[in-house]
């Protein structure tokens, strides 16, 4: 028997060892990377099952429970007024320059009062973006409907922009 193998060892040429060693690659490669990584999609899957079954339940709930989640959430004590100082004082703060503004409240059947806002600023690209990351930030019941962005020139760092802004409040 090792006389055999000692002949076909002996009878290999590069091709014959080349395929032996690519051979023992594939099979290193499938018990070191694709067998680990079929455990891992097992588990993910098992886990994603585990989810589903625990969202079923709060699903269950139904339409009510969302539309008063959402109620909730858009419920706050501040007023309009409030609102739109701490949204003068954001731009103060970002270095917007705010111009005269536009506002009007959109009649509503449901318990939300839209109060919407045409506010034309000035200020740099960064600044503006600044001023829109805090405003949401710190204005949960604001949402940007539009953008507007105008520059003079490209050389100009300035840019006009024109923000459509809505408040949704909750009616008492």
């Amino acid at each position: 028997m090792n006389a055999r193998l000692a002949r076909l060892w002996d009878s290999l040429d590069a091709m014959g060892l080349a395929a032996l060693v690519l051979l023992a690659a594939a099979g290193a490669f499938h018990f070191l990377v694709v067998q680990p990584l079929e455990a891992r999609s097992e588990l993910a899957r098992e886990y994603a099952a585990r989810q589903v079954r625990k969202a079923e339940p709060a699903q269950a709930g139904g339409a009510e429970d969302k539309v008063a989640a959402v109620y909730r959430f858009l419920q706050k004590d501040e007023e309009t007024t409030d609102w739109l100082a701490k949204l003068h004082g954001i731009g103060l703060a970002t270095g917007v320059q705010l111009k005269s503004a536009s506002y009007r409240t959109e009649s509503a059947e449901g318990r939300i009062q839209r109060y919407e806002m045409v506010l034309p600023v000035s200020g740099t690209y960064v600044h503006v973006r600044d001023f829109l990351q805090r405003s949401l930030a710190e204005i949960p019941v604001m949402s940007i409907d539009q953008l507007t962005l105008k520059r003079e020139s490209r050389n100009d760092g300035t840019v006009q922009a024109e923000l459509r802004l809505t408040l949704h409040i909750v009616k008492s």
